[in-house]
């Protein structure tokens, strides 16, 4: 591989969506501080795979990349307790089952998404808890609380809305 050739690869297939990029990580992931560091570690391993291996969709490894390491700041703000690195058990890296880490999220996730049902006012949050957790059909929810089954849609219209909305603000999907 020329150097010319690397350069050129650079510019067109990763550099040029710099800014696309950055502009879909103060969407995605408002929480984020500073951006420009996972947007520079993002190209940075890009380049790194690049140099290793053919990378056959670069803007997508690039944008994977980005979304991977907001997710993992995240998820340090959030970590209170942290290990030394001898106190890690290597054997972890071979095995397919989640990692503490992956847990950590999950869990995190999961009380975002609590915090987000919680907030909801009580009729909206009761029928979105019945429909979406215990997944009773509209009818038998309408039935059980003596309200229309149009009423029933409309609150599981807004209460998925509001919780999408209330998970974004932490740059959740």
């Amino acid at each position: 591989m020329t150097p010319e050739y690397s350069d050129r690869w650079f510019a067109d297939e990763v550099q040029l969506h710099r800014e696309s990029l950055r502009a879909w990580m103060r969407g995605r992931f408002p929480a984020i501080d500073d951006p420009e560091n996972i947007i520079q570690e993002a190209i940075t391993r890009v380049w790194r795979v690049h140099c290793l291996n053919k990378v056959q969709s670069p803007k997508s490894l690039l944008f994977t990349t980005a979304q991977n390491l907001a997710f993992d700041q995240m998820r340090r703000r959030q970590i209170a307790t942290f290990e030394t690195i001898t106190e890690i058990d290597d054997s972890s890296v071979l095995e397919d089952k989640p990692t503490p880490a992956d847990n950590t999220a999950h869990k995190q996730e999961l009380e975002f998404l609590t915090q987000a049902i919680q907030s909801l006012p009580d009729r909206c949050r009761q029928v979105l808890t019945l429909r979406k957790i215990y997944g009773l059909p509209q009818k038998e929810i309408a039935l059980q609380l003596g309200i229309a089954e149009h009423t029933v849609e409309a609150q599981v219209a807004i209460g998925m809305r509001r919780c999408t909305e209330f998970l974004a603000r932490f740059g959740l999907p």
